[in-house]
């Protein structure tokens, strides 16, 4: 797949079938549309491109704190479209210049000088330009006289995605990974770097990688303790591990912690980049009364995960 971020130095797409949106997550409901892009181009020996936005358009048009919280940030999104087969992903400046552009100008400037489309697939209720004056209407008005053809997804399609896209969000700020990565159709993860922590966890007999997420708009799953499989860069090996998200309840803590017990591993990682795949939600996080009742829970957690991930 070819990434393009740079507007002016587009290639010649040959019989591009383009469709356009965030995919975020790009998760089952996504597969779709996907499907559609390449039955399209198996058709015309065209090429499939999505085009998407970074930063996301709600960061832009409604800047408030926390506002987005992403199930994929830009290169898994990258990685996930490639795994899926397409052709060509361009990734476009999201800025409030380009959310102003009028809907005709959006249409003759943008998509069809730029891509040349033979195909555009989009949702029912897709709407673009300036305040979405745009949208199936006027693409169905002018497809004829700019030689593209016109492929609606129906709205059941768009709203399963909506409602896809809801529901793993809420699985995933509830603790139910199972049913987060059934409709993902792969295992939830998240990537941070390495940093130094308090060393508490070497002392307790559990040391740990304390992660910081490399984009913090990516979305934390609830805090608990979590069955994971952790993956150091450049590595395809998956090393079991037990997880934990939270507060430290039992040392007062008072910021959010993401710490990840590798088992039966003693190498020095700080600094490296770690993916952690979330497999299964074991427990809340408690707070104990004395450190020794701490360990013996941990001692419990360890071995629930480690059961989970051979059954995984």
């Amino acid at each position: 797949m070819q990434v393009h971020r740079d507007l002016d130095h587009l290639p010649e797409f040959r019989n591009a079938i383009i469709t356009i949106g965030t995919f975020d997550g790009v998760h089952a409901g996504h597969r779709f549309i996907i499907e559609q892009l390449e039955q399209a181009a198996t058709a015309c020996g065209g090429e499939t491109v999505i085009i998407t936005f970074d930063p996301h358009p709600r960061e832009v048009l409604q800047p408030t704190p926390n506002n987005i919280r992403l199930l994929t940030t830009l290169p898994e999104k990258i990685a996930l479209l490639e795994r899926a087969g397409i052709d060509h992903l361009v990734v476009v400046p999201f800025t409030k210049a380009f959310s102003e552009m009028a809907a005709r100008s959006y249409l003759e400037d943008f998509l069809v000088a730029r891509f040349k489309p033979h195909t555009i697939i989009i949702g029912y209720d897709h709407r673009f330009g300036h305040n979405r004056e745009g949208g199936l209407e006027l693409l169905e008005a002018e497809q004829q006289q700019y030689g593209f053809t016109l492929m609606e997804i129906p709205q059941q399609v768009v709203h399963d995605l909506t409602v896809s896209s809801t529901k793993i969000r809420k699985s995933l700020q509830e603790g139910n990974i199972r049913l987060a990565n059934e409709l993902l159709h792969y295992t939830y993860f998240l990537t941070g770097t390495i940093v130094h922590g308090d060393k508490m966890g070497r002392q307790l007999g559990y040391p740990t990688a304390n992660l910081h997420l490399n984009d913090e708009r990516k979305l934390i799953p609830a805090e608990g303790i979590y069955a994971v499989n952790a993956q150091l860069s450049g590595s395809s090996e998956l090393l079991p591990a037990v997880m934990s998200i939270g507060f430290r309840p039992t040392f007062n803590g008072t910021d959010l912690r993401l710490e990840v017990h590798i088992f039966d591993f003693n190498e020095d990682i700080y600094g490296k980049e770690l993916t952690v795949h979330f497999v299964e939600y074991i427990r809340s996080n408690l707070k104990f009364d004395n450190i020794d009742a701490l360990i013996a829970q941990m001692d419990k957690d360890s071995a629930q995960a480690k059961e989970i991930l051979a059954g995984a």
